[in-house]
């Protein structure tokens, strides 16, 4: 069964920003994931290649580095993804609007 962006999305919900107790995911800084077959990939299985489309809580964010580096290695553990790609943007910009619910009761933030 080929991995999905749901698969995808779980694997990152084990990268933590550093900051704060809650994955990236739930903090809302994943915005797209795109997962298609890579014919070029050696290997027996089906192979996928991953592109990751994100931000971070600001521009100026110090942890930025470490929290792509997080992404990649995660996501190169996963043996049917071939290649990962992290594209970091700022447009639409990050808000806490797109914190999960569950996230803002962690964080002591829901409404």
């Amino acid at each position: 069964m080929p991995l999905t962006e749901d698969d995808v999305r779980t694997a990152l919900r084990d990268v933590n920003d550093p900051e704060l107790p809650v994955n990236i995911v739930d903090l809302g800084l994943v915005y797209n994931v795109t997962v298609e077959p890579d014919p070029d990939a050696p290997g027996m299985l089906p192979r996928q290649k991953v592109h990751v489309v994100m931000s971070m809580t600001t521009q100026g964010c110090p942890a930025h580095a470490m929290i792509i580096e997080q992404v990649r290695n995660r996501l190169g553990g996963i043996q049917e993804i071939s290649l990962c790609d992290v594209e970091l943007v700022w447009e639409p910009a990050w808000t806490p609007d797109r914190i999960s619910p569950e996230a803002q009761r962690k964080l002591g933030i829901a409404s």
